[in-house]
């Protein structure tokens, strides 16, 4: 019996490159050459840990895995919501002055050089419709309704997806990191479940075959070493998030106080067609775990989910938000390479071929 394993996205970029992108904008032609030698070292670094499965560590995202599709359009002005993190600071993301509502790029197109590079299967993170929804602000925009937008929004998240699916992605991770922060925001639920009705709208757009390619990726934030939500109970959480369509769920695991309870939480409300991938390495714990921690994590969390509906993975992205020096590089996939050897020691323990 095997237990896949796969990362979540972000990769620390290399100083040179963070430097630069903060001189000028990320969009600048004469970045284009770092940005390829930053996607070419990511990716021969992530084969080098032996992962099965790699990214292109997001490393041409140019500001944030959330913001990524419409960064530099003109209609979006600075002032947008706020999103605080308990190191005391905080992220902020535009807003959206008029319609119509269009992506100024789509993640295939770093599907598209990651795969010039790549010997193994490579996955492809995108931002969830729920995410991209609070561009809108909490006022009309004059002659641009929010059900023009939202039709919008998820006209645009379906190219986006049917893009990297129809190019051969391995699978296609919609970041839902709101989710946990919907409940922090909203703690009657209401919100929450606005977000899962809209990324549900979009998921039943694809077939079930589809929908076996397609993760949905929850944790509580992880920017300089903190979280924006790492104080909302998972119990909160846990039994809508496995509402969504989706085949697969990637939940961040390893950094939290009780995992055990988080198991038995998705134990009772996995379904028999979706798989999850437990988180067994915390980005924001500077400290390695070692190989033989994350077996443990491995044989705990198969003590609560059956071992054909388990993988494992890291609980967010190592640098979710380019500016982000709190992890290096090293570490990064030092922590990968133990998430995949961890990894393959459980399945020998339980009796299987990793």
């Amino acid at each position: 019996m095997k237990i896949p394993t796969e990362p979540i996205g972000s990769i620390p970029r290399p100083p040179a490159l963070i430097e630069a992108v903060s001189s000028r904008d990320g969009t600048d032609p004469s970045l284009d050459g770092m940005y390829d030698d930053a996607i070419r070292d990511t990716i021969a670094r992530f084969e080098a840990t032996g992962s099965p499965v790699i990214t292109d560590g997001e490393q041409r995202k140019y500001h944030n895995f959330w913001t990524y599709c419409v960064h530099g359009l003109p209609n979006m002005g600075p002032d947008g919501f706020k999103i605080p993190f308990s190191a005391g600071h905080t992220r902020r993301m535009p807003r959206l002055t008029k319609g119509p509502f269009r992506y100024q790029r789509y993640a295939d197109a770093y599907l598209d050089v990651a795969k010039r590079y790549a010997h193994v299967p490579v996955k492809q993170a995108v931002i969830s419709p729920s995410a991209l929804s609070l561009l809108y602000p909490a006022e009309a925009i004059p002659e641009y309704p929010r059900e023009q937008f939202i039709q919008d929004l998820l006209n645009e998240h379906e190219t986006e997806i049917r893009n990297c699916l129809r190019k051969g992605a391995h699978k296609v991770q919609v970041d839902f990191t709101e989710g946990r922060l919907a409940v922090k925001i909203d703690p009657s639920g209401e919100l929450l479940h606005s977000f899962i009705d809209l990324n549900n709208l979009a998921l039943s757009r694809f077939t079930p075959e589809e929908r076996q390619r397609i993760g949905v990726h929850t944790c509580p934030g992880a920017d300089r070493d903190s979280t924006h939500s790492g104080d909302v109970d998972y119990a909160e959480l846990l039994p809508s998030l496995f509402q969504l369509m989706a085949g697969n769920f990637y939940v961040a695991l390893a950094g939290e106080a009780d995992r055990v309870r988080v198991l038995k939480i998705i134990r009772e409300h996995l379904k028999a067609d979706q798989r999850v991938f437990v988180g067994v390495v915390a980005p924001i714990d500077p400290r390695v775990e070692t190989p033989e921690e994350i077996r443990d994590r491995v044989l705990e969390a198969a003590e609560y989910i059956p071992i054909d509906q388990l993988g494992t993975t890291d609980d967010c992205g190592f640098s979710p938000f380019c500016d982000d020096l709190s992890t290096t590089r090293d570490k990064a996939f030092e922590k990968i390479r133990a998430r995949v050897l961890g990894t393959a020691l459980a399945v020998k323990e339980i009796g299987g071929s990793a």
